[in-house]
């Protein structure tokens, strides 16, 4: 009996971990200095301190949509596609923090965040194969980067051009 709970309890683990790296690897890379706060920001854009809860629950929604998806998708193939689409998510997610608060390049970000917006939609349409509520726990992930990716061109059309990086 221990070891069908444990086996039960691995994926959540996993997605956990998984989670908790994105989300440590895009922070190491987030700077809010002095750069950031010289930006001219829309006046729409909301409070900084709205940013760390948001994305605190679109990593838990997108963990669990993770663990939902591996109990459900059955085969090793299936399996294996789910977690390249979460890979390749988790990369663009973290890549675009390091070309926009790393780096300085908005105007790069802006490139990007179209390829992560895809990856999240990507999951979406893999995900609803096999579990519809899993799917469905990304949309908050997928609407928030399409709210991010404008204020990224907002920020992009108030501050440009940009050099470095």
């Amino acid at each position: 009996m221990n070891a069908v709970r444990e086996v039960q309890w691995r994926p959540v683990l996993a997605a956990a971990a998984a989670a908790m790296a994105v989300a440590g690897l895009g922070v190491a890379v987030t700077n809010l200095g002095p750069w950031y706060y010289t930006l001219h920001k829309p006046a729409w854009q909301p409070p900084d301190w709205l940013f760390g809860p948001a994305w605190t629950l679109i990593f838990a929604f997108t963990a669990l949509a993770g663990v939902l998806a591996w109990r459900s998708a059955g085969a090793r193939p299936r399996k294996a596609l789910i977690l390249c689409l979460f890979a390749l998510n988790a990369a663009l997610n973290v890549f675009w923090s390091w070309l926009f608060f790393h780096l300085h390049r908005p105007d790069w970000a802006l490139v990007e965040v179209g390829f992560f917006w895809f990856s999240i939609l990507a999951l979406v349409v893999a995900l609803v194969r096999h579990t519809r509520a899993g799917s469905f726990l990304l949309v908050p992930y997928l609407l928030w980067v399409a709210f991010a990716a404008a204020l990224n061109y907002a920020v992009v059309q108030l501050n440009a051009p940009f050099v470095g990086g």
